[in-house]
This record gives C-alpha cells, structure tokens and sequence, in this order.
C-alpha cells in the first residue's frame, strides 16, 4: 500500500461517533500520528523485534536511540536495571560502557529463566554485567545494589520491571537515593496508560501505570526534574520518563530564587 499525502493532505480520526481532524503537517498532525503509531506499536508488539547484538531488547527504535545518547553523555560507572526479561537492554547498556572502556550493569529480575541467563552469561558483554535473582524490592535485593554502587562515581538508574503505579512508586523510593547528582532515574513504559484502549489493551492501565507513580513522585520530591530532551523523537514508551536529579547547586539556587 502507497500513501499519496500531498502538502493540504488533512487527517481524520474518527472514535465512538466524533472526528477529529487535523492537517497532516502541522504539530497536531505530528501528534496524532506519533500517537497513533504508538498504539499500533504496542498492540502489534513492535518493541519484540528489536534485538542488540543477537539478543532481544524490547524497546521501540526511538526510545533504543535516545538511551544510548543518555548513557554515552553520563559516562556512567554503574548502570541499575531492574527488569531482566531476554536480556537485551542489559547486552546493549553493557556494549556502551565496553566501548568507554569502564563500569558494569546489574540486572535484577524476580525470575532469571534458564534460557535467557545461559545467552546473558555466554555473551562477550557478560563481563560487565552482574545478575542478580530476587524482587527488586526486597530488602536483600536493595542491599545489594547498595553494596556494588558505593564507591561509584555516576550511578544511573533505570526501571522496566513490574509496570503497576504502586510496584513503580516503591522502585522510585527504593532506587532513587542511589542516582548520584546530575545524573538520571529513568522509568519506562509510562506509555502503558496511553494504550489502555487498543484492542489488547486493559482498562485498568489508564491509570495503574508507571507514569501515574512518576508524578505522584515528582510532585513531592523537588531533588528531581522531568527532563524532555530524551523523548524529543515523539514516540515513545518512556514519556516524562526521564528524571534528572539536581545537583546541590541547582537546588541551593533554587532556594535563592524561591526565597527572592
């Protein structure tokens, strides 16, 4: 199928009886189109086919892109995920931090199966990754982390686990504090509430979803700002996903300016 969109082509969308129409090059247009491909990405599993270095990454192409840009700037000594799945996101995390020639990742997932752990473990990537079994917010499973980030320089935290608002909330609290100054507490699939209404999708997703825990957590932790450099490129699983924590300059200034 060949798509003819000349410059006055116009869009329409048409939902339980009402349309909403719009010119196809125009910021609405880029909206709805990116919203649209969004939707048809989650319920076709478009995020499945991605695969880094031989292994399965489930992300969308954009959200791989804008990662690997955050990674490549922080130069980060540790890398947290918490969500193991095939491993792919570990592999690629693990590349990047190969080629600065420094730091590990540590994969936490409450089930490590077999399969996937064999292909983690066989892969050349494997000597900067650490694996570790268990619910990433268990008491043990903290301390652990705890223990293998103390000494580092630049710790970034990323969290594609379980994706309820209340599992997000506590990896928010519990990850959080580990995230060193300037650097990024980064919570994915946000987007889960805005596919609540593809045919695959589940109502409750409307609101028990990541992003309803990142504002929650935004609202009454001012250390942390959302940062919208990184889901520039529209589509994304990840939306008001990435968290900047604040140095202890920004916050003093912050402090001046509000006592002003």
């Amino acid at each position: 199928m060949k798509t003819t969109a000349h410059p006055d082509a116009r869009l329409a969308l048409t939902t339980k009886g009402e349309t909403t129409t719009v010119d196809l090059y125009s910021p609405e247009g880029l909206a709805m189109v990116s919203d649209l491909w969004l939707k048809l990405s989650a319920e076709f599993k478009v995020m499945y086919e991605p695969t880094w270095m031989g292994v399965r990454i489930i992300q969308l192409p954009h959200d791989i892109v804008q990662v690997q840009e955050l990674i490549w700037r922080l130069q980060p000594d540790v890398i947290v995920e918490t969500g193991v799945a095939h491993g792919g996101s570990l592999i690629f995390s693990a590349s990047l931090l190969e080629l600065m020639g420094k730091g590990h990742v540590i994969g936490i997932d409450v089930e490590i199966r077999a399969h996937n752990r064999a292909n983690i473990e066989a892969h050349p990537m494997k000597k900067r990754i650490t694996l570790i079994e268990g619910s990433s917010v268990a008491a043990e499973t903290v301390a652990q982390v705890k223990a293998l980030t103390r000494d580092a320089k630049t710790v970034l935290v990323l969290l594609d686990s379980n994706h309820s608002a209340a599992h997000v909330a506590e990896e928010i609290k519990l990850y959080g504090p580990l995230v060193t100054d300037g650097s990024y507490l980064v919570v994915m699939d946000g987007a889960q509430g805005h596919v609540s209404d593809i045919p695959r999708g589940k109502a409750e997703w409307v609101q028990d979803n990541p992003l309803t825990a990142i504002r929650q957590f935004l609202a009454t932790n001012p250390g942390f700002v959302m940062d919208p450099h990184y889901t520039r490129l529209h589509v994304t699983s990840n939306p008001e996903g990435y968290l900047r924590k604040l140095t202890s300059e920004e916050i003093a200034a912050r402090g001046r300016a509000a006592a002003e």
